[in-house]
């Protein structure tokens, strides 16, 4: 196990004796490590009997000493009293939507290569990088993380305002409650919660079975779990998600390139999807539309296109 996977407050509270603080980080670290691999790297290093075992220890010591409960400890994924309503979030860096292409993709990718080049200034002969990514069809939502600890999420709403959903998003176990390593004293994470195709079928199995409505699509059924008001329920839906950008960052010196500050957040142990490519030029970006069309059919959630993305930094911001 990697000693330093998550790391943990130094100072135990007032009046805890140091071996039960440490027995607490212990679990903590040892939930946190088996979650991460099991949920983003789809492997088990242990039964699911002895994860229960580890993680009802942490329940009984967190309910006997209160005090020793912490907003990234894994108990606070199951969700606990419901909320009375969801309050507003103002964004502190906007989420802006992204500009569509409907047009042939040969002709999108010139047209949107010119545009960029001129825009820079640049002769449209330039070997342009572009950081391409899948569109992934769920809910945009902005994770801040405050010292390395998740403190707030909320949805895009109109991009200015979002909805708190906090209380939804510690249900699902992709997402960090705590970054791995060395994280800023703020970063705020953009990415897309997802349902894939066999957990939509597998809720709608359960709507019908309950006699409850079900869901249009695997999009639909995920605005509507993060709303729920009652964590606990949201916890029962296999919500998944992937990071693909940042927001308010302070005290960190934001990697030049796109695929970079991806390859960070994966570092602080955030997930980003394998399909991510730095390609050049429009054939570039063609080549990678038609290589997502191939496959697909294979991807189990839903996408509606790519996204192709200035690789630079400091030439997005121009």
């Amino acid at each position: 196990m990697q000693p330093d996977f998550f790391a943990h407050e130094a100072n135990p509270p007032t009046n805890i004796p140091n071996q039960l603080w440490q027995q607490v980080l212990d679990l903590k670290k040892q939930l946190n490590y088996h979650g991460y691999i099991y949920y983003t790297q789809g492997s088990q290093k242990i039964s699911d009997e002895e994860f229960d075992r580890l993680f009802n220890t942490l329940v009984e010591l967190e309910t006997n000493y209160p005090e020793l409960l912490t907003p990234d400890s894994p108990t606070q994924r199951v969700g606990g009293a419901p909320l009375q309503e969801i309050a507003s979030v103002s964004h502190a860096v906007p989420m802006l939507s992204i500009r569509t292409e409907t047009q042939e993709p040969h002709q999108a990718a010139a047209k949107f290569h010119a545009r960029v080049c001129k825009l820079l200034d640049l002769p449209d002969t330039s070997d342009m990088a572009y950081c391409a990514e899948l569109k992934f069809d769920g809910l945009a939502v902005n994770l801040r993380y405050e010292n390395g600890i998740l403190v707030q999420a909320a949805t895009r709403g109109d991009g200015s305002i979002g909805e708190n959903v906090t209380h939804n998003i510690k249900t699902i176990h992709t997402i960090a409650l705590r970054l791995k390593g060395t994280p800023p004293p703020v970063l705020e994470v953009r990415g897309e919660v997802v349902m894939t195709f066999a957990d939509f079928a597998r809720l709608n199995a359960a709507q019908r079975a309950k006699g409850e409505k079900e869901f249009i699509n695997p999009r639909n059924a995920v605005a509507g779990s993060l709303r729920l008001l009652d964590a606990s329920a949201t916890a029962t839906r296999c919500l998944t998600f992937f990071t693909y950008g940042i927001g308010e960052t302070q005290g960190w010196e934001v990697p030049a390139f796109q695929s970079d500050i991806l390859l960070a957040l994966q570092a602080f142990g955030l997930p980003v999807h394998d399909a991510v490519k730095v390609v050049n030029g429009p054939q570039g970006m063609v080549d990678y539309h038609q290589s997502v069309k191939n496959k697909r059919s294979q991807l189990p959630f839903d996408i509606d296109g790519v996204v192709l993305k200035v690789n630079r930094r400091d030439y997005q911001e121009q």
